[in-house]
């Protein structure tokens, strides 16, 4: 069973969120918006099928990352979230919450072994 199909995204706290968007477009020519800037790529190499990672910025005193105490958070893609929490239920990890599905995927949180909270994302409609 795959697991990990790549990186979804990067979030990370800052005490500006918009001005640290704001910086990123200005100095390193991010397209911004209101959620960060989405990169897109193509699924396989030889795919016509689009997909995306995500890099947004968050206040610093977000509750997004908790129980983590950590600065940052990585939002990792996954095929069929439900079998993978499954799994990682039996090897003893630490599921934070339930899935959830949205418009644009399924998420679910588990702790890492140093504290790290890891979002796991099955994108839906790309």
């Amino acid at each position: 069973m795959k697991k990990v199909t790549g990186i979804g995204g990067i979030f990370f706290k800052c005490k500006d969120p918009k001005g640290m968007k704001d910086w990123y477009q200005q100095n390193l020519g991010l397209n911004t918006n209101d959620y960060g800037a989405t990169f897109e790529w193509y699924a396989d190499q030889n795919s016509t099928k689009k997909a995306t990672t995500q890099w947004s910025t968050f206040d610093e005193n977000t509750k997004y990352f908790a129980p983590s105490e950590k600065e940052f958070m990585i939002n990792y893609r996954v095929d069929n979230p439900e079998a993978l929490v499954a799994e990682l239920k039996k090897a003893g990890v630490n599921v934070v919450d339930s899935i959830e599905t949205y418009d644009y995927g399924k998420f679910v949180h588990i702790m890492d072994p140093e504290g790290n909270k890891i979002e796991l994302w099955e994108p839906l409609g790309e």
